[in-house]
């Protein structure tokens, strides 16, 4: 790694997991977690949905980001998804990926992605892959098979409010850790539960 390549950053724009969604998920996994105690398991408060990863960023790029995403967030009311299913990437027979699922029926999940791509489409060229809202839980290397078939039924888990999205940074290493550098509320303002 270069001086130049460190001292970059590595950053994506998220959707935090609030605790008591954390909560419904940690009892929903529980018994898979107990299935496969050789796969990384994502600490709680490290779970996020992740709306664009943006990769290595140069720390001089992150203001104009964050007036970007600022104005994106501006135009979104606070709205609220489904937590539903487990499953993994890229299958259960052979997963390296374990998610719990977030369900965009009305498409509103996307089109906040896409609103997050269009506000830095100047800078950040577009993903090639197509967005699929879900919340990573643990990793597994080698990929192990699940003992649960492709389509099965999804598991009812809880809800997630979303309420702002955060501008990310992930320090890697043997104690990977991410530290918000900016979050922005939907609607421009805070909003309380309700």
């Amino acid at each position: 790694m270069t001086a130049a390549t460190a001292s970059r950053f590595r950053l994506f724009v998220a959707v935090a997991v609030p605790a008591e969604a954390a909560s419904s998920i940690e009892t929903a996994i529980r018994p898979v977690k107990a299935a496969l105690p050789g796969a990384r398991w994502t600490p709680p408060e490290r779970r996020h949905l992740t709306l664009r990863f943006l990769g290595s960023t140069d720390p001089e790029r992150v203001p104009w980001l964050e007036d970007r995403l600022t104005r994106a967030a501006a135009g979104w009311a606070p709205f609220i998804v489904a937590v539903r299913g487990l499953g993994a990437f890229p299958s259960t027979r052979r997963a390296r990926v374990l998610w719990v699922g977030l369900d965009d029926a009305d498409g509103s999940l996307g089109r906040l992605a896409a609103g997050v791509q269009e506000s830095i489409a100047a800078e950040y060229p577009p993903d090639r892959r197509p967005f699929s809202p879900h919340v990573t839980v643990a990793r597994c290397d080698p990929p192990v098979a699940l003992a649960m078939p492709e389509g099965a039924p999804a598991l009812e888990i809880g809800s997630l409010a979303v309420r702002e999205m955060s501008l990310v940074r992930s320090h890697l290493g043997s104690a990977p850790r991410y530290e918000t550098l900016a979050s922005f509320p939907l609607g421009g303002v805070e909003h309380a539960p309700g």
